[in-house]
């Protein structure tokens, strides 16, 4: 990339943007390898919400994230096929927590080491940007921040709770096909079992992007150099990881990590031969794909 000497965007909804993009499994088995190989204009579009790139930024950013898309292309994807195959065997075996908490921090590694490998691009673009793009990043944040306190701080505390096991029964259904009401009233009363706090998780988010915009301030008033721009960046992707094990809501982290995994878990049990054998069938899918991936250009 070329070398500038502004500001800098940098935020964990990054990371699951990158994640959406890669993982946009929930297009189904059928449409990974469209969705994969469209993810990079995807990306681009979502980067553009958030700064509204000019014409000069728009050729190299595309550039960047091409090679990003390259790199993962190449050295990530046949590591996804393995935590998949982790993943059939678990399902066909005795799975347990502990299983299920080892996976987390499999994925949690892999996500953590794609946006390190993205720093310097990251890094460049920080540099390049004007006062106005940063004046766009706040207000995409805000708007956002607004967005999530209609849907999530909204109603009482039944709202809620119903809201969240919707999103995770959307999840699970993607995974094993249809539940009987017998099944979906166990699921409900595993995902009531979770601690229940958004507004924590609000002000979590708030918390990652003021951070963002202090770092975007340093880098455009200090006029800091590549070098610097990237040891910022990478500083901000390991404490956004590394927060849930230091924070001083550590404990609510916890038993949410501890009490989620518990239900995933309770679906395991609960599901049936069948739903098993459509849960194995579709991650063979996706194994299937990602190797097809691995191995051809876009």
């Amino acid at each position: 990339m070329k070398k500038f000497n502004t500001q800098a965007p940098f935020s964990s909804r990054f990371r699951y943007a990158v994640l959406a993009m890669l993982f946009i499994i929930v297009a189904g088995c059928s449409g990974l390898r469209l969705a994969y190989n469209n993810g990079d204009t995807v990306l681009y579009w979502w980067l553009n919400a958030y700064v509204d790139l000019d014409r000069d930024q728009k050729g190299w950013v595309r550039e960047d994230i091409d090679k990003l898309f390259d790199w993962h292309r190449k050295t990530q994807l046949k590591d996804y096929v393995e935590i998949l195959r982790t993943g059939q065997k678990q399902l066909q075996g005795n799975i347990t927590q502990a299983d299920l908490m080892a996976d987390y921090s499999e994925i949690k590694q892999r996500t953590q080491a794609l946006l390190l490998k993205a720093a310097p691009e990251l890094a460049d673009l920080a540099r390049s940007l004007k006062p106005e793009q940063i004046a766009q990043m706040e207000k995409k944040f805000k708007s956002n921040n607004d967005d999530y306190r209609k849907k999530y701080l909204s109603g009482d505390q039944e709202k809620r709770q119903q809201l969240r096991y919707k999103k995770a029964m959307e999840q699970f259904e993607l995974w094993f096909g249809s539940f009987s009401s017998e099944q979906e009233a166990v699921i409900r009363k595993a995902s009531d079992a979770r601690p229940l706090n958004n507004e924590i998780w609000l002000d979590e988010r708030m918390r990652r992007q003021q951070n963002v915009l202090n770092l975007v301030k340093k880098v455009h008033q200090e006029k800091l150099g590549k070098d610097a721009t990237v040891g910022l960046i990478t500083t901000l992707i390991k404490d956004s990881f590394e927060r849930l094990e230091h924070s001083e809501r550590k404990a609510f982290f916890d038993a949410y990590e501890s009490s989620t995994a518990q239900m995933v878990l309770t679906v395991i049990k609960i599901a049936t031969p069948a739903q098993k054998a459509h849960a194995v069938k579709r991650m063979q899918g996706w194994i299937d794909d990602f190797n097809s991936l691995a191995t051809q250009p876009k």
